[in-house]
C-alpha cells in the first residue's frame, strides 16, 4: 500500500467551549457514508511525530466512508490554553464534545480512536461515559496505547533527568531522580520537562490510570507496532488482553511492523498499520452486508 496525501478535502474548524476553542480538522467519508471515528492524539512531543500517521490513516478511513475527526485536546496543538493549564477531567471533557458534534453531524453513533495515551484516554472515557448513563462509544480503535499512567510518567520524567545530567554534567551538580521529581509534584510543584509545564494534577491523574482496569464496555481493536515479522504483542500487553477477554469484551488484537513514528527523531511513516486498519474497516463493512 503506496501512502499518499490526496483525499477528500479536509474541513478545520474551531469547536467552541466552555473555556475557549478547540482545534477540530474534520476529514468527510466517501458517500456512502458508514461510520465515523473521533480521534484522540498522544501525549506531548508524541503528538507532533505523530500528525502526519494521523492524517494520513484518517484520509484512508474517510476514502472507505468513514468520517474522522482529529481534535486537539485543551492546551494542546492549536487550541486553547497553555499545556499547562491541561487537566484530565478537562480533556474528558473535550472527548464528550467531540464525540457530540461528530455524531451530530452524521446523525449516527461513532466510535473513538486512540493513539498512545489519547488510546487511554479513550478508555478512560468509555468507562465513565457508561457508568454516568451515556451510550458506550460504537467501538474503539487504540493504536499502541499507554498500558499504566503511572510508568507513563516516569518515562516522561525521565527527559528531564536527561537534561538534568547533562547540565550537571557541565556544572558539576548533582542530578535530580524521578522520586523526587514526584516529591516535587506531589508538593504542588509545577516541572518543566521537555519544554512541556506539567501541572501537579495531571501528573497525579496519570498515576490513577491502569489499562488493565479499564475493560471497555464496547468492541475494541487494538492494534500495536512491532519491529519486525513473526513477533507479536508484547507479553504485558497479551496480559491485559486476556483479562479484558474473561470480562467479556469483543477484542480483536493486531501487530503491525514498522518504526515507532511517535517517538522516532525525524517524522516517519507506518504503511503496515495504515494498511492493517484500513483492511480491518473494509472487513466491518463487508461483514456488515
Amino acid at each position: 500500500m503506496t501512502l499518499t496525501t490526496t483525499s477528500l478535502q479536509a474541513q478545520p474548524f474551531f469547536l467552541k467551549t466552555a473555556d475557549g476553542q478547540r482545534f477540530c480538522l474534520f476529514h468527510p467519508a466517501a458517500a456512502p457514508c458508514r461510520g465515523g471515528l473521533l480521534y484522540l492524539h498522544p501525549f506531548g512531543e508524541e503528538m507532533n511525530k505523530s500528525r502526519r500517521m494521523a492524517a494520513l490513516q484518517a484520509r484512508a478511513l474517510a476514502a472507505q466512508g468513514y468520517a474522522v475527526l482529529q481534535l486537539d485536546l485543551h492546551g494542546c496543538g492549536d487550541s486553547s490554553g497553555d499545556f499547562s493549564e491541561a487537566r484530565w477531567d478537562g480533556w474528558l471533557q473535550d472527548v464528550a464534545l467531540g464525540r457530540q458534534w461528530l455524531e451530530a453531524r452524521l446523525g449516527r453513533p461513532v466510535g473513538i480512536w486512540g493513539l498512545r495515551l489519547g488510546a487511554l484516554l479513550a478508555l478512560d472515557y468509555a468507562r465513565r461515559a457508561v457508568a454516568d448513563g451515556w451510550r458506550a462509544p460504537e467501538r474503539l480503535l487504540l493504536w499502541q496505547p499507554v498500558h499504566n499512567g503511572a510508568a507513563f510518567l516516569t518515562q516522561f520524567l525521565r527527559l528531564r533527568m536527561a537534561n538534568e545530567m547533562l547540565a550537571s554534567e557541565a556544572s558539576g551538580e548533582a542530578k535530580t531522580g524521578t522520586a523526587a521529581l514526584r516529591d516535587m509534584l506531589r508538593a504542588g510543584t509545577p516541572l518543566e520537562v521537555a519544554g512541556y509545564e506539567l501541572a501537579p494534577a495531571l501528573a497525579d491523574a496519570f498515576d490513577a490510570l491502569d489499562m488493565a482496569a479499564l475493560a471497555p464496555p464496547c468492541p475494541v481493536s487494538w492494534l500495536d507496532v512491532v519491529a519486525a515479522e513473526g513477533r507479536a504483542q508484547s507479553p504485558a500487553g497479551a496480559k491485559i488482553a486476556r483479562a479484558w477477554e474473561q470480562h467479556g469484551v469483543a477484542l480483536d488484537v493486531q501487530v503491525a511492523v514498522g518504526a515507532q513514528f511517535w517517538a522516532t527523531q525525524e517524522i516517519t511513516d507506518c504503511p503496515a498499520l495504515v494498511e492493517a486498519t484500513t483492511a480491518l474497516f473494509t472487513r466491518t463493512e463487508q461483514h456488515a452486508v
